[in-house]
């Protein structure tokens, strides 16, 4: 039996990803043990929104997907481990393969036609140019 350091955090970590996926995604994923959700993080400049993705371990670029539908961000994939290590040799296993998703909604201003992305030392970044014609404008009253 191989041991693993306790973590006095595992099952929070766990409830918070299955009510985010419960709440993002469709009812049967939410008990998907074999999937993981990878880690986001979004910052805007002047000019676009930029969403960093960790997804240490891809090979190729035909692992990894982006799909824009509705002003919804998904980010969807596989990361394959080829090793010749038998399961009855292996004593700890904590670096993930399988299948990964993740979603996210993206502002209201987001110009999703003319979206890239570059991926560099295990991180996607997402450059997602932000719309011109969303500026705010005030709206004079007339008063009779």
């Amino acid at each position: 039996m191989p041991l693993v350091p306790y973590d006095p955090f595992h099952h929070l970590e766990t409830m918070r990803r299955d009510f985010h996926r419960f709440f993002t995604t469709d009812f049967p994923s939410l008990f998907r043990a074999d999937e993981m959700m990878p880690r986001i993080d979004m910052h805007e400049t002047a000019n676009e929104y930029v969403v960093s993705c960790d997804l240490p371990g891809l090979e190729r670029k035909e692992d990894v997907h982006i799909d824009v539908q509705n002003n919804m961000l998904t980010i969807s994939g596989t990361i394959q481990r080829h090793h010749d290590v038998r399961e009855e040799q292996m004593h700890r296993r904590e670096r993930f393969f399988g299948r990964f998703q993740r979603s996210i909604t993206l502002p209201a201003d987001a110009a999703t036609e003319n979206i890239r992305a570059t991926y560099k030392n295990g991180v996607l970044d997402i450059h997602i140019p932000k719309t011109t014609t969303g500026t705010k404008k005030r709206v004079d009253i007339e008063f009779h």
